[in-house]
């Protein structure tokens, strides 16, 4: 008897056209990732485009480094503003997330800090504001932050966390400390939220380092480690530039193993007790 070949349902003309139509979705997929990443890059870049204020007595420098998750784009940001009464604003945050949502939010909290310090300057009551804010837009994101607020006149620096990392603080005399002030909850998560504030008077010469967690903490380095290797090079360039300080420090994120994003703000301040002497003698 013989036996007859027969044709498997639906042909290879089939299974090429499914091929077809499966690489297609692929590549769509793949164009609308990289669209998204590069508009979060985009607003990202935007944000931190900002020029940090300069003063005689206090020079600001801040550094980024992006996410290595390849497409992910992070929500890290700095920055640094004149306030109507004089005194200079400075935060940093962390916007939860790696996507464009996170980066669309970085910029809006940015922009609720500077408008809430257009209202009040004090740290403690811009988060709270900028907190409550941020739980009526219900983005279901929480952002962690730190806000100072410098004031040249009495050479104060006064500054309220809400949930972020704590800040390290080194003068040129030897001194060194891992600012462990007490802070509030992350930004969005709960209405009426109370943000404790801090005051320190600013003399001779030192720096001031706010930093991303991604700086600092991976999936085998501790964040107390990472924060130890901030207080070394702080405490050993008090005199350096600050730029050159926060290009050594953002590198301490090569030592984590991170996949997330990472951000530096460098704040010196240098003889000030002798500007203050002639302002006084003036």
């Amino acid at each position: 008897m013989a036996h007859r070949h027969t044709t498997p349902s639906g042909g290879s003309g089939d299974l090429l056209q499914t091929l077809g139509d499966l690489t297609g979705r692929i590549l769509d997929r793949i164009k609308f990732q990289q669209a998204r990443v590069e508009l979060a890059a985009a607003l990202q870049r935007q944000v931190l485009a900002a020029e940090l204020p300069v003063l005689p007595c206090l020079h600001a420098a801040g550094r980024y480094a992006p996410a290595r998750a390849g497409l992910d784009i992070g929500g890290d940001w700095y920055d640094g503003f004149v306030m109507p009464d004089g005194s200079v604003g400075f935060a940093i945050g962390d916007v939860q997330g790696h996507d464009v949502e996170a980066a669309a939010l970085m910029g809006q909290v940015r922009t609720c800090l500077r408008a809430v310090a257009i209202a009040t300057t004090d740290p403690a009551e811009v988060l709270r504001r900028t907190n409550d804010l941020l739980v009526d837009m219900a983005s279901g994101l929480f952002v962690t932050c730190t806000f100072l607020r410098f004031d040249p006149l009495t050479n104060e620096l006064t500054d309220a966390r809400a949930g972020h990392v704590p800040a390290v603080w080194a003068a040129a005399d030897g001194r060194c400390d891992i600012v462990l002030n007490e802070g509030g909850l992350p930004l969005g998560i709960q209405a009426g939220e109370s943000y404790p504030s801090t005051s320190r008077k600013l003399t001779d010469v030192g720096v001031f380092v706010l930093v991303t967690d991604g700086l600092v903490e991976g999936p085998s380095y501790p964040i107390d480690e990472g924060l130890d290797r901030v207080a070394t090079l702080a405490g050993g360039a008090c005199s350096d530039d600050p730029d050159e300080l926060a290009a050594k420090i953002i590198k301490v994120a090569d030592s984590t193993g991170h996949s997330d994003d990472a951000a530096v703000l460098v704040l010196r301040y240098g003889r000030l007790r002798e500007r203050r002497a002639r302002q006084d003698e003036g």
